[in-house]
C-alpha cells in the first residue's frame, strides 16, 4: 500500500502525535493483567525519542460515555513509564489550552499521554472539530493503533484531515506485512484455522479463506453450525440456525473447489459447562449434551494437518479455553502450530481470543505473528478496506 513508514519522516523537534491501542484489560484492583498491547508500542515511541521528536500518545480504554474515573489511563502511563528509560508524562485532559501549554513545554526526547480520547463525544462520532483541536496538538501524525484502524474515528481518519505529514508506526507496518502477505502471498500449504463460537463472526472470511487457502480447518462453537448443516447430531452445542444455509453453501463451495474442509470427528461434551466433571469424549452428540472442546480423534487429524502447512492463519479458540478442563484442544493445537513454525512455518495468530488462549498457554514466543487486532484483523483478512489505514495514504512527504 501506498503509505510513508515512520522512517520515512524527520521527528527531530517535531511534536509527534501517535495514535497508540492501549485497550488493555483492568482488573477491579486496577492491575494491567496483559500489558502485551503496551509493549507492542514500545518500538515506535523509542524510535521517535532517540530521533529527538516528541511523543504526543492518544489512546482510549473501554467504551465509555463521557468522563468514567475507573477507565483514566493513569495505570497504563504508569505501566508504560516502568517499560521506557524516557521521561512519560500523564495530563488527565485530551484537548484545550491546558494540554496546549505541556506539551509546550516538553522537551525533545520526552514522552506525553492525553488522557482517554474517548471521554470526548466527538471521538467516535468522527466530529472534525475535535479533529481539527486534536490536530492542533502536533506536527506528524503516525498510526501505531491497527486494532483501532477499522474505526472512522476523530483520532484515527479524521485527523488525518489536517495533519499532511503521516505515516504508520512500526506495529501497524508488521501487521499489515503479515496479514496482507498471508491473502496475496502465502508459501504453500496454506491452512487456515478457525474456531471461536459464532458462524456470523467469521462468515466473511471463511468465504474468501475457500477460494485462496489449500485447506480449512474449522474448530470451536462455529464448528457446531457446519456439523448440522450436513445432518449430524449436535445435540444443545451452539448452533446459529440463521446460519445453516450459509454453512451448508461452504462445505458445497470446497466440495466444488475440491478444497478440503477438516471438521471434528469427536467431541468433549457434558451437559452444561459449569459441569467440567462429567466431561467425556463422543463421535456423535447425544441429546441433552453440547459439545465444548475438540476429541482427541479430531485432535490428531488437525495436528497433521497443521504439519503440513507452510503458512499457517489462526483465529479462534477450538473450545471454551477459559475452562482448564476444556483447553487441551485448543492447547495441543496450539502446540502444534508453535511446533510447525520452529521448523520454518509462518504462523499468525488473530487477535481476540485467539491470541488470550497464546497467553495463557505462554508460547507467544512460538509464534511468527501474534495480532494485536481482533476485529481489525478479521475485517482486513475479509478483503475490507480499513479507515484508518485509508487514511495514511492521502500522504505529504517532508521535504
Amino acid at each position: 500500500m501506498d503509505i510513508l513508514s515512520i522512517t520515512d519522516l524527520e521527528l527531530a523537534g517535531k511534536k509527534v502525535l501517535v495514535r497508540v491501542d492501549y485497550n488493555v484489560p483492568i482488573n477491579a484492583s486496577g492491575k494491567i493483567t496483559d500489558d502485551s498491547r503496551i509493549l507492542a508500542s514500545l518500538p515506535t515511541i523509542h524510535y521517535i525519542l532517540k530521533r529527538g521528536g516528541k511523543a504526543i500518545l492518544i489512546a482510549h480504554l473501554g467504551r465509555p460515555k463521557g468522563i468514567v474515573e475507573k477507565l483514566r489511563l493513569k495505570p497504563i502511563v504508569e505501566r508504560l513509564a516502568t517499560l521506557t528509560n524516557y521521561r512519560v508524562t500523564y495530563i488527565p485532559e485530551t484537548i484545550g489550552n491546558t494540554v496546549q501549554n505541556e506539551i509546550g513545554n516538553l522537551k525533545n526526547g520526552e514522552c506525553l499521554v492525553l488522557e482517554n480520547v474517548r471521554f470526548h463525544p466527538g471521538e467516535i462520532q468522527n466530529n472534525m472539530d475535535f479533529a481539527r483541536q486534536l490536530a492542533k496538538l502536533g506536527d506528524i501524525y503516525i498510526n501505531d493503533a491497527f486494532g483501532t484502524a477499522h474505526r472512522a474515528h476523530a483520532s484515527t481518519e479524521g485527523i488525518t484531515c489536517f495533519l499532511p505529514e503521516r505515516a504508520a508506526g512500526f506495529l501497524m507496518e508488521k501487521e499489515l506485512r503479515y496479514l496482507s502477505d498471508a491473502i496475496n502471498y502465502p508459501q504453500r500449504n496454506f491452512v487456515v484455522l478457525l474456531g471461536g463460537a459464532k458462524v456470523s463472526d467469521k462468515i466473511a472470511t471463511t468465504l474468501r479463506f475457500i477460494e485462496i487457502a489449500d485447506a480449512l480447518i474449522i474448530g470451536g462453537g462455529m464448528a457446531y453450525t457446519f456439523l448440522a448443516s450436513r445432518g449430524e447430531s449436535i445435540g444443545k452445542s451452539l448452533v446459529e440456525k440463521s446460519q445453516l444455509k450459509t454453512a451448508e453453501a461452504v462445505l458445497k463451495r470446497a466440495e466444488f473447489l475440491k478444497k478440503p474442509i477438516l471438521l471434528p470427528i469427536d467431541h468433549i461434551v457434558v451437559p452444561h459447562p459449569a459441569n467440567e466433571s462429567l466431561a467425556r469424549v463422543v463421535s456423535k452428540i447425544p441429546d441433552g449434551l453440547m459439545g465444548v472442546d475438540i476429541g482427541p480423534e479430531t485432535r490428531n487429524r488437525f495436528s497433521e494437518a497443521i504439519g503440513r502447512a507452510k503458512t499457517i492463519l489462526w483465529n479462534g479458540p477450538m473450545g471454551i479455553f477459559e475452562k482448564p478442563t476444556f483447553l487441551k484442544g485448543t492447547s495441543i493445537i496450539a502446540n502444534e502450530v508453535a511446533t510447525a513454525t520452529k521448523r520454518g512455518t509462518i504462523s499468525i495468530i488473530g487477535g481476540g481470543d485467539t491470541a488470550a488462549a497464546i497467553k495463557i498457554l505462554g508460547i507467544g514466543g512460538d509464534m511468527s505473528h501474534i495480532s494485536t487486532g481482533g476485529g481489525a484483523s478479521l475485517e482486513l483478512l475479509e478483503g475490507q478496506k480499513l479507515p484508518g489505514i485509508l487514511a495514511l495514504k492521502k500522504i505529504g512527504k517532508t521535504q
